[in-house]
């Protein structure tokens, strides 16, 4: 196998294609997809998003400090698409993109009724970075949807069909290939061999 060299780049692929709400101090609320955005700390919880400084929602996050992370799904690629190409400024994406905006618990932003998963963050560090600034929030409250719980109590997003984006392409999240390391307590058993067999 041969590797080209290429100039330096965001190859970091597939990502999270999340669907991120935020409201202005007025109460004006926007949806914007975003792939930048990831974990970053387990305790505090504390996630990330990249927004670049000319998108609508920028100024709307930069001034509340607030936004939601909704995860998306097979069902919401449609909008995910839309909220990443259309601007707030010109449209509003809840009705474009027929998504229901429901009440927060800690934070201004909406949420998005039809994600599986909605996380309320509030930042704590905005990150002059170049073309992206990156807002670095602690995760205030979490809202999962209980037709995605088993009978033991544990979520299973992949029953949700969740989506992930690479270059341009959408693609859902394929079959589970299972559990591997040393976490993993793993029955052994040895055969009983004849040795005069072969």
């Amino acid at each position: 196998m041969s590797k080209e060299l290429w100039r330096p780049g965001n190859m970091l692929y597939p990502l999270p294609a999340v669907l991120v709400t935020c409201a202005d101090r007025d109460g004006r609320a926007n949806v914007l997809t975003i792939a930048w955005a990831g974990t970053i700390c387990s305790s505090p919880a504390m996630v990330s998003i990249s927004v670049r400084k000319e998108r609508f929602s920028h100024h709307m996050i930069a001034e509340t400090g607030e936004f939601v992370i909704n995860l998306t799904t097979e069902a919401l690629v449609r909008a995910t698409d839309l909220c990443g190409v259309k601007s707030g400024r010109d449209i509003d994406k809840f009705e474009a993109a027929h998504l229901t905006r429901i009440p927060a618990s800690e934070v201004s932003a909406p949420l998005i009724e039809e994600s599986p998963v909605s996380i309320e963050c509030k930042v704590k560090q905005v990150i002059e970075l170049g073309s992206h600034d990156m807002f670095v929030a602690e995760v205030v409250a979490v809202h999962a949807d209980k037709q995605y719980m088993d009978e033991k109590g544990r979520f299973s997003l992949e029953k949700a069909h969740p989506i992930v984006y690479s270059h341009g392409t959408y693609f859902s999240l394929g079959r589970e290939l299972g559990t591997f390391g040393y976490s993993v307590k793993k029955k052994t058993t040895q055969k009983k061999t004849n040795r005069h067999s072969r």
